[in-house]
């Protein structure tokens, strides 16, 4: 396994603004961090990937890695085709859940045409679709259907599922997971702490998960996925379990060639 890392730009949620998003960039690429986009900025309804806005997604992101979330107001095949060709474009994984692929959360994929053409859509762009960790049986199932399709495995949701443990999910989905959500909780909400909380997934857990990963020869995405406290202090408390605690590998290198930048939008 290989894994790089990247941070949700859900971090920034309630001081990020339309002017923020250079910032935003600039703050992670000094920490050494890729950034996984978001559709929107959270309470606003217009989506970054339209074509529109390209050339700054483009030059906020040059020199980074990228990956982004997919659409979750129900898109189009239409719209499906933009984020897909903004992906290509960004050489970004998306990741999506069951409902952005058209499958109502709870239900059986009964008819796959719409996902097939969104994943037909994905193999012309050669853009990697990871299918974000739900019900087990309904994301194995879709994922049966169709080859190219991956796996995003979301700790957060893993240590909520009353009916599979956290390493039911992780032997399921291990062999085809390019992407990671690195987020914890207590176990009662998708809070989206960072890693590391008193009393969420236990040390014996995380230790699992990379063990596992490390028997297959994946090369995998690890996003931080936090909501928003202090963005700066969520980041170096996740970095914090995660590489000094838990020893995973290829931590990020901070640049050492540039001022001390610090995250204080205006």
């Amino acid at each position: 396994m290989h894994i790089r890392y990247v941070v949700s730009t859900m971090v920034f949620w309630g001081r990020e603004h339309h002017l923020s998003f250079e910032q935003e960039c600039q703050f992670l690429k000094s920490l050494g961090l890729g950034v996984e986009l978001w559709p929107s900025i959270k309470g606003h309804n217009e989506c970054r990937y339209a074509r529109r806005n390209w050339p700054r997604l483009t030059a906020g992101t040059q020199d980074m890695l990228v990956s982004m979330r997919s659409r979750t107001d129900r898109p189009t095949i239409a719209q499906w085709n933009e984020q897909i060709e903004c992906a290509k474009l960004l050489n970004a994984h998306i990741v999506a859940d069951s409902e952005d692929l058209g499958i109502p959360d709870g239900t059986e994929p009964n008819g796959s045409g719409f996902v097939a053409e969104v994943v037909k859509l994905a193999e012309f762009n050669d853009v990697k679709l990871c299918l974000e960790t739900g019900r087990l049986p309904t994301i194995k199932e879709i994922a049966r259907r169709f080859d190219s399709l991956c796996y995003c495995l979301d700790t957060g949701y893993a240590n909520l599922d009353k009916n599979y443990t956290f390493r039911q999910y992780v032997d399921e989905l291990a062999p085809r997971v390019a992407h990671l959500h690195l987020t914890d909780n207590y176990g009662f909400d998708d809070d989206h702490l960072p890693p590391g909380v008193h009393g969420g997934i236990s040390r014996q857990n995380w230790d699992y998960l990379l063990e596992t990963l490390g028997r297959y020869d994946n090369d995998v995405i690890g996003s931080l996925e936090m909501c928003p406290r202090t963005p700066g202090v969520m980041i170096r408390q996740a970095s914090e379990y995660v590489f000094n605690i838990l020893k995973w590998p290829n931590r990020p290198r901070e640049l050492t060639d540039q001022p001390n930048i610090t995250y204080s939008p205006t």
